[in-house]
């Protein structure tokens, strides 16, 4: 890997592997609400993929704040 590579950046992977397997969530039960299984998994990960993405925008935020300190 590169020298930039760091493991945190393996969140924003996270919802991109849940949403592109698709033949998971191909299907109708269990219903939430009455919200068939394949829909409702999706409006899950917009929220989760925002959750994933929070710890990666911290680090860089953090590591930025250390390269150029403010006094």
């Amino acid at each position: 890997m590169g020298r930039n590579f760091h493991p945190i950046y393996l969140w924003i992977v996270v919802p991109f592997v849940a949403l592109l397997w698709v033949p998971f969530f191909n299907r109708t039960t269990p219903e939430f609400f009455g919200i068939p299984f394949f829909y409702w998994y999706q409006m899950l990960w917009t929220i989760l993929g925002s959750l994933c993405i929070v710890p990666v925008y911290l680090f860089k935020k953090r590591q930025r704040a250390n390269k150029n300190p403010r006094e």
